[in-house]
């Protein structure tokens, strides 16, 4: 394996901040329902992109790299389409226009990139002093795997959280929309529209998923290089993906399962990585345990390809099923 050189990450900063550009500020902000043939269109773009990009980077830093980059972007892209689900109840919950729903999903993938960009320069920065995080990670990544087996996931309804009811109470603010506006003008008064808590709402949802995303993709890769392009590219044409499976969210049934495979795996991982690079004192006296195999990369992207695939293609199968019965 190379190092991959500044000249490749200069170029791919710039090609990612040229589609994200494209893809949520100037089309983005197209108040209008895109329709099947568009999304199609964008989401097929932005998935060869995203192969074309792995295979220059396996030829030009290697393999190891590029499928790190492969199953990272594997992941966060499933973890992405799960967040769909939580969109979807949110959109309906605040009784968003359809033509609205465009530009409110391009501010919430926005602020998802801003944020896990954050998260990823903390854990960086976090891991390369503090290995033993990779316990903390491992272990909540195990617990979200065992609450998404069980069913135990917050998907199902979205209830407003202490500090949105809060806003509510104190913020005068209309019940009805305005275009894009954050405030509005009524009975010659300036006050907020549900935007505002729209826009919160999203904001916290993000938040919360990426303390789900950030310790997966770094169970599978320790470069925030590879780690920040896999969550890039899995955020890109998300939004033609909300109106694309907005009617089958509900019928992906067992994408919470393969999900669960697969951070359940992930923890997994990162426990036997923590203990076999150990320097807590009171594990095997501050020593690593070296007997603990380390699970190759390339294992972990036939785990997520299979797990996923299993799942999609399990979910197809019900939903045929379901509709030959009706």
């Amino acid at each position: 394996m190379t190092e991959t050189p500044l000249w490749f990450m200069i170029a791919t900063f710039v090609v990612l901040a040229t589609f994200f550009v494209v893809d949520l500020v100037l089309i983005g902000r197209k108040p209008h329902v895109p329709s099947t043939k568009e999304c199609l269109q964008h989401i097929s773009f932005f998935i060869v992109m995203a192969l074309i990009f792995g295979g220059i980077m396996w030829a030009i830093s290697g393999a190891k790299p590029a499928i790190e980059f492969y199953s990272g972007w594997l992941t966060e892209y499933s973890l992405s389409v799960d967040n769909l689900f939580v969109f979807v109840i949110i959109m309906s919950n605040f009784a968003v226009p359809k033509k609205l729903q465009k530009y409110v999903l391009s501010v919430g993938i926005t602020l998802a990139l801003i944020l896990r960009g954050i998260f990823i320069l903390a854990g960086a920065a976090i891991l390369e002093r503090f290995t033993w995080v990779f316990f903390i990670f491992g272990a909540f990544l195990i617990y979200t795997a065992i609450k998404l087996a069980v069913g135990e996931d917050e998907d199902e309804e979205y209830k407003e959280n202490i500090f949105i009811r809060g806003i509510r109470t104190v913020i005068p603010m209309t019940k009805e929309y305005d275009g894009e506006k954050l405030r509005t003008v009524v009975d010659g008064a300036k006050v907020f529209t549900p935007m505002l808590v729209l826009f919160i709402a999203i904001g916290t949802t993000d938040v919360m998923f990426a303390f789900d995303s950030i310790p997966a993709i770094f169970g599978l890769t320790k470069d925030p290089f590879i780690v920040f392009t896999s969550n890039v590219f899995a955020l890109l044409g998300l939004q033609q993906l909300y109106f694309l499976l907005g009617a089958l969210l509900d019928k992906l049934v067992y994408l919470p399962v393969g999900l669960s495979i697969v951070l359940g795996f992930i923890g997994i991982k990162l426990v036997m990585e923590a203990l076999h690079d150990n320097t807590l004192p009171f594990i095997n006296g501050g020593q690593g345990i070296h007997v603990v195999p380390l699970i190759p990369t390339w294992l972990s992207l036939v785990v997520i390809i299979v797990s996923l695939g299993g799942a999609a293609l399990a979910s197809v199968v019900k939903m045929k099923q379901l509709e030959t019965q009706k």
